[in-house]
This record gives structure tokens, C-alpha cells and sequence, in this order.
């Protein structure tokens, strides 16, 4: 008869052989986000049976298992802002019907695209953990209290200011494990790793201050101000300009280490905050379903711009595009109430509807 320990071996056996047959890539955690809500995501058995999850971030699920809500509302902050920014674009962060690599094998290719995600991805754990502390959902952390006495500007800091530090310290625990344990002498880790760090600093370099006035019929003779994290959407709309202006760069050796170069050697090194690629992106316009690109057939397109990322020459990759004319229904002739109401018409609009020919 087996004992315990016999089992519980060769039950770690199987989830290594299980991480072998699937290779585990920086990104595959936001598979979180496919997983109902009333599934849980922490506890031993539960990290365990996470597939998306690399061999060190399933020890980081049991050991700070009351994180891993946030991990899991991190990964659904990922797929919803990067589908937002690349709305327009050939590339529309569209996502796979099944399996842990959500973006497909776009994410497996050093290419620009992976940079953003791999960004977003760093930010968006950072943002989603600080929050729990802010809201008082995890047990180890909560408002940030070395934010305290007068600012230069006169105002006294107080209230609860948001802990990024406890945010981007769980992020690079958790986001970075993957690459570090590959080793940081290829280029990919170092990659990764890099626009990890870009998408923090894109929090840390948009960081707000909220105040409140205190005083005789509000005269605001006293002011008490926190600081607190940009909205998610500044964090995303910051990483597409990034995005748009990524270095792609070549791995070097420098004395006894490596690192990224830009390619070109006549373009200035990357700063932290910036993005960098290592390989040029495919054009996106046809399927291609071996590597997750759905191709632009069938989607829509901006008909009265030539030059925006929009157009429809852009989109469909060259003039094959249709032209079709659509009823849409929509609110019209809005009155306000005496109350608190407001009564509007139903007003029928034909509009002009341009798409990618299939």
C-alpha cells in the first residue's frame, strides 16, 4: 500500500512532468483570468492545479496565497486594457479560445507586441496588489504611513496613501520569477525583465496627489493630501506610447556580462522606463493560426482616414475594403425632468460602415 510521502511524490512528479510538456512562458499566469470566480486560486492543492503558473510562482501562490485574488484581477486588467489600446490596430490583442498562453504565439516572439504585454502585465500586478492594501484586502499590507508631515508646497501629508512599494515589490517577486529562473544571460530574460520594469516605472512616474480642504465653510485653510496610483487606463494609454517608440535592440557582451544594445548603433541606449524588442513583428494581416493572429478580414475600419493606425488601408493592409451602409438606433431629443429623470426618443441614423474584405 502506498504511503503518503510515496503519493505526495509522485503526485510532484506529475505537475513536472505536466510544467516539461507545457513550456511556461512569463505570460502564461494570465490564464488567471479564464478561471470562474469560484474557483480559488490559493491554497496548497489549489496553486498546485494552476497550470499557468511556472514551478516558482506556484511556491509564491502557497506561500502569499491571500495575493493571488489580486494576481487573478490582474490578469483580467491585462486582457481589458490591451484590447482597449490596440483597439485600432492590425494586432488587437485578440485571444485564444483555450489554453494558458492567452495572446497565442505572438507572446513567444521578441517582438514589440510581447514587450507591451509583458509590461502591461508587471504594471497591472502592481496596481491590482496595491489596491488590496489600500482597501484593506490583505493581511500583510495596507496604506502606505511613511507619507507623513509638510510638503514643500505647504499642504500636511496624511490619509491613506497607496502602497506601491508593497505592489512592486510582489510584482517582481511574482511576474519576474519566470525569467530569473531561466538565468539572466539570454536575450529574452533580459527583455522581459527590462519592460517589466518599464511597466512599473510607468505607475511610479505617474503617481497623483488627492487632497482635501479643511477649514470655515470650506476655506481650505488646512489641506491633508495622500498620494495615489494614476488610473489603470493612464498606466496603458503611458505603455502605448512606449509601444510606439520602442528600441529594438541586439544582445552584446560588455567585459564579462551581457546586455541589450539597440541595434542601430546611432540611436541612443533605452532608458529604464523605456521599451525595448528584439525581433521585427509580423504584419498581422493574414490568419495565421499556428501563431495566434487572427488575420484583419472581416474587421473594421476607419473609411475617412488615410494615415491614422485606424484607416482602413492601414487595417486592411492595402485598399480590400468594403463599404456598407447600416441602421443604428440611438438616443435623441433628451429632456430633463422637474425631477430627476430624463425622457428621450428613439431616433433611427443610416451610417456608413467600412471592413477588411475577407
Amino acid at each position: 500500500m502506498p504511503t503518503v510521502s510515496s503519493v505526495n511524490l509522485t503526485a510532484q512528479l506529475l505537475l513536472l512532468l505536466l510544467w516539461a510538456t507545457h513550456p511556461t512562458m512569463a505570460t502564461n499566469w494570465l490564464s488567471l483570468a479564464r478561471m470562474p470566480r469560484s474557483r480559488p486560486v490559493s491554497g496548497a492543492a489549489p496553486c498546485g492545479r494552476l497550470r499557468g503558473l511556472s514551478v516558482g510562482q506556484v511556491g509564491v501562490c502557497r506561500a502569499r496565497g491571500e495575493v493571488m485574488e489580486s494576481v487573478r484581477k490582474a490578469a483580467e486588467m491585462v486582457i481589458e486594457e490591451c484590447q482597449h489600446q490596440f483597439r485600432n490596430r492590425r494586432w488587437n490583442c485578440s485571444t485564444t479560445p483555450r489554453g494558458v498562453n492567452v495572446f497565442g504565439r505572438v507572446m513567444s516572439q521578441g517582438t514589440r507586441e510581447a514587450a507591451f504585454v509583458h509590461a502591461l502585465s508587471s504594471a497591472a500586478v502592481a496596481v491590482a496588489v496595491t489596491r488590496g492594501c489600500s482597501r484593506g484586502e490583505l493581511e500583510r499590507c495596507g496604506c502606505d504611513r511613511k507619507v507623513r508631515g509638510v510638503s514643500p508646497e505647504g499642504f500636511q501629508w496624511s490619509g491613506c496613501s497607496d502602497n506601491l512599494s508593497y505592489g512592486v515589490a510582489f510584482s517582481q517577486t511574482f511576474v519576474d520569477e519566470t525569467e530569473r529562473a531561466k538565468g539572466m544571460s539570454a536575450g529574452r530574460p533580459l527583455m522581459n525583465v527590462h519592460n517589466h520594469e518599464a511597466g512599473r516605472k510607468a505607475i511610479l512616474h505617474n503617481m497623483q496627489v488627492e487632497c482635501k480642504c479643511h477649514g470655515v465653510s470650506g476655506s481650505c485653510e488646512l489641506r491633508t493630501c495622500w498620494k495615489v496610483m494614476p488610473p489603470f487606463r493612464r498606466v496603458g494609454a503611458v505603455l502605448k506610447e512606449r509601444f510606439d517608440g520602442a528600441t529594438e535592440v541586439r544582445l552584446s557582451r560588455i567585459g564579462s556580462r551581457t546586455a541589450l544594445l539597440p541595434r542601430d548603433p546611432q540611436v541612443k541606449p533605452p532608458a529604464a522606463r523605456d521599451l525595448v524588442y528584439l525581433a521585427v513583428s509580423p504584419d498581422f494581416c493574414r490568419l495565421d493560426p499556428n501563431n495566434g493572429i487572427p488575420g484583419t478580414a472581416g474587421r473594421r475600419c476607419n473609411g475617412t482616414s488615410r494615415l491614422a493606425p485606424d484607416g482602413c488601408e492601414l487595417v486592411c493592409c492595402g485598399p480590400g475594403y468594403r463599404a456598407g451602409r447600416a441602421e443604428m438606433v440611438q438616443r435623441c431629443s433628451c429632456k430633463f425632468s422637474w425631477c430627476c429623470s430624463v425622457r428621450c426618443q428613439q431616433c433611427k441614423n443610416t451610417v456608413m460602415i467600412h471592413t477588411c474584405r475577407e
